[in-house]
């Protein structure tokens, strides 16, 4: 499976399943020291995101909901201490190793939780600086999906479509790109865990879980998706790809 040693290879995740004192992303040279899991700063003030993601709503889902998957993935690892030691992404990738059932789910939601989460902030950025996609970006995705309206509606359809709580990815697989779906925090990295077809390389991410948008938005999920779209940034996006692309 190329996807795993991708990253790999890109050092996507170069620190260990316990780091995370910096945020999880792809090419980003971090340390490879361990070190107890800490809430990753936002790169952004709670109301720099609003009006379409309220101030409340950020401080509640940083503060409180990523604090407890990284608390609960601490517990999960003092039960795993020789997992410790492991990037968290190889530690996603392995989950179907793990004999432990209690402690197998609790690192695929708490450790599927933190690491998207770390993903997901960076994912997002004030409007003013949004921007676009990189010409290599918008032509990959042309020629993927059609167009970038294409490719927005289908992105949307799949973050609208998940029941329940989950994520809508857009993937890079074999040189691919697609878009797929995971439940609760499960992502593309999840080799075994996930299907087959929903693996690759996460280039952009979008939380569906209830508390991301519910103070502000209710249950109308599809205003959440079309507003989530001015707030993308895109230059860590086309990054990304980039990065996915020197790895495939």
């Amino acid at each position: 499976m190329k996807t795993t040693s991708g990253i790999k290879r890109r050092q996507f995740v170069q620190l260990g399943a316990l780091a995370a004192g910096a945020t999880l992303l792809p090419g980003r040279a971090l340390s490879e020291e361990t070190a107890a899991p800490t809430l990753p700063a936002l790169p952004y003030a709670f109301a720099a995101l609003e009006p379409h993601i309220d101030a409340r709503t950020m401080e509640i889902h940083h503060g409180k909901h990523h604090a407890a998957y990284i608390a609960g993935l601490s517990a999960a690892l003092t039960k795993a201490p020789e997992l410790a030691k492991k990037s968290l992404v190889a530690v996603l990738a392995g989950l179907p190793e793990v004999a432990d059932e209690s402690v197998r789910t609790a690192l695929r939601n708490h450790g599927g939780g933190h690491w998207n989460h770390s993903f997901f902030w960076k994912t997002l950025i004030p409007a003013a600086d949004s921007g676009a996609p990189s010409a290599k970006l918008d032509a990959a995705i042309t020629a993927a999906f059609g167009s970038m309206d294409a490719f927005k509606k289908s992105f949307g359809e799949a973050a609208a479509k998940r029941f329940g709580s989950g994520w809508a990815w857009l993937v890079m697989e074999k040189g691919k790109l697609k878009i797929t779906s995971t439940p609760n925090q499960d992502n593309p990295l999840m080799k075994g865990i996930v299907p087959d077809t929903d693996l690759g390389d996460p280039l952009l991410g979008l939380d569906v879980w209830e508390h991301a948008y519910y103070l502000h938005y209710q249950n109308r999920r599809p205003d959440y998706i079309s507003a989530w779209w001015n707030i993308v940034n895109w230059a860590e996006v086309s990054n990304r790809f980039e990065e996915a692309n020197a790895g495939a």
